[in-house]
């Protein structure tokens, strides 16, 4: 008969292929749906803002759904990300898939710049983070400053546009995204993280380094959105600071990922995916309703479902089992 040190083995070793089947399969789906629904629905430019929308809300997921940190200021990274890709593209020629890395690292640095935030909690640390983006906003389009970003002209990418070539990479960050968010729940540094939201002293008291581990997941997210930002830029061809330091997208960011559910891998991308097509069904041409809905599904979702579409399924697979459990 086996020993037991070695049934032991054998599991940890199962569990740990597991662990990497898990985030493989999530980081696939989304590559495998894009690729077959471009086929289906024609609309390029819808599909790649639906999935740099995906990789937001997985940001939000990250930094929020995992350390109870909620930045109304997300906005901030995706503009950074926009404006440090497109100058790197019209200043150096970078190419354009180089350029979104860059852009992704721009926003991290930036996140670390920011980093005294986190000594803010709950409404005053989203509110930091909205003044803060505000601020990167009120430099990067003042006209005195037209020589470096252009001022409040923005910048044009047309030379650089490539349709087919700006998808693929949003699909590549859309699983990125989800990746990143499957690997979090997973591992051993998303424990620290669920425990630092629900007791950060109790947390540090365990010996977590609640700062160190609390930066990482802030780097992350701001990463993904600065990568976002950049694709954006880069798809659009010719945007404004306006159009991409938009509070706009921190809240549909937030209520994609709250809707779906947060803290959980597929919920935020479930939720983007059907309020963006219910946005682009309904918000384009007749905006008024679309706010009517909007504020009725945000109403709802406090009231009945704090926990967005993943709580309802868990209520319900909960349920199931106590019911199964009775009847044995």
């Amino acid at each position: 008969m086996p020993k037991l040190d070695e049934i032991d083995r054998t599991l940890e070793t199962e569990s740990k292929g597991k662990r990497l089947i898990s985030p493989a399969v999530a980081a696939l789906v989304p590559v495998v749906v894009f690729a077959v629904g471009v086929h289906i629905y024609s609309n390029e430019l819808l599909l790649t803002y639906m999935a740099i929308y995906i990789a937001l809300a997985q940001g939000i997921n990250i930094i929020y759904g995992f350390t109870g940190y909620l930045p109304f200021g997300y906005f901030g990274f995706f503009g950074v990300g926009a404006y440090a890709s497109g100058l790197a593209m019209l200043d150096y020629n970078v190419p354009p898939v180089l350029a979104v890395v860059i852009g992704g690292v721009a926003a991290a640095l930036v996140g670390a710049l920011l980093l005294p935030l986190f000594r803010l909690r709950g409404a005053y640390f989203a509110i930091g983070t909205l003044a803060a983006s505000e601020a990167i906003y009120a430099i990067v389009s003042n006209p005195s400053l037209q020589s470096i970003t252009n001022g409040p002209y923005g910048l044009n990418l047309a030379a650089y546009y490539s349709s087919g070539t700006a998808y693929g990479t949003a699909i590549a960050l859309a699983a990125i995204a989800i990746l990143a968010a499957s690997y979090v729940r997973s591992s051993k540094f998303g424990l620290t993280l669920k425990a630092i939201r629900d007791d950060s002293y109790s947390a540090s008291m365990s010996g977590v380094n609640v700062p160190r581990q609390r930066f990482y997941a802030w780097l992350i997210a701001a990463a993904i959105a600065g990568m976002g930002g950049s694709i954006f830029g880069w798809s659009t061809s010719v945007f404004y600071p306006q159009a991409v330091f938009d509070s706009s997208l921190s809240v549909l960011a937030i209520v994609f990922a709250l809707f779906g559910g947060v803290g959980t891998v597929w919920g935020p991308t479930v939720g983007t995916v059907v309020l963006y097509a219910i946005y682009n069904a309904i918000g384009v041409s007749n905006p008024q309703y679309f706010q009517l809905i909007y504020g009725l599904v945000i109403v709802l979702l406090v009231l009945f479902a704090p926990r967005g579409l993943a709580g309802l399924r868990q209520i319900k697979s909960r349920r199931a089992t106590t019911v199964g459990a009775k009847n044995d």
